[in-house]
């Protein structure tokens, strides 16, 4: 039986990845790296560009940003490699928020804090365990380290939760075949 099971995932596995969505629950990423704005290029510290007054504005609750906006522009942050002013908005974001502990996990990932990382990623888990972004990306984690097993096992989570054809899905796949990982 594992020799069926192994085969069974390695011809999974084997699958060509294309365009998905990705996403927590209902909720959905693009499949491309998110476009570079203003927030990346010209606001510092962890600033959000406002359209509303073409401004940089602080993230904090006192801000007219809504969660999307802010969490879009966490995404932005993080693809450019601005860790640590993704943080500063990912801290004036809800706290309990599964989207707000999966980026809180990718960015700790990026920056080195492995066992950091993991832990926001298993506290986005027990909010929503339909979560299939953040086991896509804890997954990928578990691949830059060398734990394999870990990775597939949270691969046959997201496939059974129904994320077979998804871009976590597809991500997940490729890492565990290639070795290599997403920054978005």
């Amino acid at each position: 039986m594992r020799t069926l099971t192994a085969i069974v995932v390695a011809a999974s596995l084997a699958l060509p990845v294309t365009g998905f969505a990705a996403g927590s629950g209902g909720s959905s990423d693009s499949t491309k790296p998110p476009s570079s704005t203003k927030t990346s290029k010209s606001c510092f510290f962890g600033k959000v560009y406002d359209p509303a007054t073409k401004k940089c504005v602080k993230a904090d609750k006192s801000s007219a940003l809504d969660d999307d906006t802010l969490y879009g522009a966490v995404r932005e942050l993080a693809y450019a490699g601005k860790y640590e002013h993704a943080q500063v908005v990912l801290a004036a974001m809800d706290q309990d928020d599964d989207r707000v502990l999966t980026y809180w996990g990718f960015t700790h990932r990026k920056m080195g804090h492995a066992a950091l990382a993991e832990d926001f990623y298993q506290r986005a888990l027990t909010a929503n365990p339909d979560n299939i972004l953040a086991r896509s990306y804890m997954g990928q984690g578990y691949v830059t380290v060398g734990r394999v097993d870990d990775a597939i096992a949270q691969w046959k989570e997201i496939v059974g939760r129904g994320g077979e054809g998804t871009w976590a899905e597809a991500s997940l796949r490729e890492a565990i075949s290639t070795g290599m990982t997403y920054s978005y």
